[in-house]
């Protein structure tokens, strides 16, 4: 693929949109040095802590880190945590993008993983997933239509992990936003709202993501990958499905040309999965917003989510490692 660097360098100027639930990934690393005496558990010995931008927030790094402008629009608590998270905004170089409501009497999302060595032993979760406010909705979508009204947003992403901000009369208006802006809309989904997305214009979930919502058992074969997304389509029209399928790489459909194959996975080390589904949607909607086939889409997005799970902890794409694998890679699509 040697025409890709002039395509992938393109993406310096576009804009991204992206709604959803943002929250704190935290870890604390140790090391293990005996079982407790109190319960048949490992004692981790404290090492040292880190807070990193997770959720939608990571999705807007990873953006970023593809050269393009991310604008981040979530809400989060009232709290002390909300103040850690907009440092980490700020840092990010993500502030004067981003626009963060702040909801009384919520609590900022945050996970805290425990590491030792690359080994994840715990996860933590400290959260709120009751639907926000009516004030805060409003404040968003006043947020987004001034945002769309000022310059022209390429793509928005909707980011979606069951945590209140993607309730279905805020889904609703987006996709309607869009339509009426001509804006490709792509959705990274959880399971409460899962055929809440009708015209959108990309959805992605996970292969246990697509099971849970059409309330069966989906293998991951081509077969029935193609009669599943076939049948969600039927049910919540969009027009392009792509489908994670963990160690069998990305399953695209285009639902226009009635085209679909899988894109199968490079062999690589893979040390930790968390935040490779927000590089994922970062990248596709990306190359999906430059006019590229799905195809495409999904070859370039498959490459980038494989790259982050090399790494530990939650990060975003390195766009260089990116472009190499590109240019390096026979790209088989079936």
């Amino acid at each position: 693929m040697s025409q890709a660097d002039p395509w992938l360098q393109s993406f310096t100027g576009m804009r991204v949109l992206i709604l959803g639930d943002v929250m704190i990934d935290r870890y604390v690393q140790g090391k293990v040095t005996r079982v407790s005496p109190e319960a048949p558990v490992p004692v981790v010995e404290y090492r040292s802590s880190s807070n990193r931008l997770g959720g939608a927030a990571n999705v807007a790094l990873n953006v970023r880190e593809m050269g393009a402008e991310p604008v981040l629009v979530a809400v989060v608590g009232d709290d002390a945590e909300a103040e850690e998270l907009e440092k980490l905004v700020e840092v990010a170089g993500l502030s004067s993008h981003s626009f963060l409501v702040r909801e009384s009497g919520r609590k900022t999302t945050i996970k805290t993983r425990i590491i030792a060595g690359n080994q994840h032993l715990l996860r933590v979760d400290s959260e709120d997933t009751h639907p926000v406010s009516e004030q805060s909705v409003r404040q968003l979508m006043e947020r987004l239509e001034a945002e769309v009204k000022r310059e022209r947003i390429d793509v928005i992403v909707l980011q979606d992990y069951d945590k209140g901000v993607l309730s279905p009369e805020m889904i609703r208006e987006v996709i309607s936003l869009a339509r009426k802006y001509e804006i490709p809309v792509t959705v990274d989904p959880k399971f409460r709202h899962f055929m809440m997305y009708g015209g959108c214009t990309l959805f992605k979930p996970n292969l246990k993501e697509l099971s849970e919502g059409l309330a069966r058992e989906v293998a991951p074969t081509k077969p029935q990958l193609e009669q599943a997304v076939r049948e969600l389509a039927g049910m919540m029209p969009h027009r392009y499905s792509l489908i994670t399928v963990s160690d069998k790489g990305i399953y695209w459909f285009d639902h226009q040309s009635q085209q679909g194959g899988i894109v199968p996975p490079e062999m690589r080390d893979i040390v930790d999965v968390c935040g490779a589904g927000d590089t994922v949607i970062a990248v596709a909607s990306l190359v999906l917003a430059m006019g590229k086939p799905l195809s495409l889409v999904a070859a370039v997005a498959n490459l980038a989510g494989g790259l982050v799970c090399e790494r530990v902890g939650v990060v975003p794409v390195d766009a260089k490692a990116l472009l190499e694998e590109v240019n390096r890679t026979v790209l088989s699509i079936d």
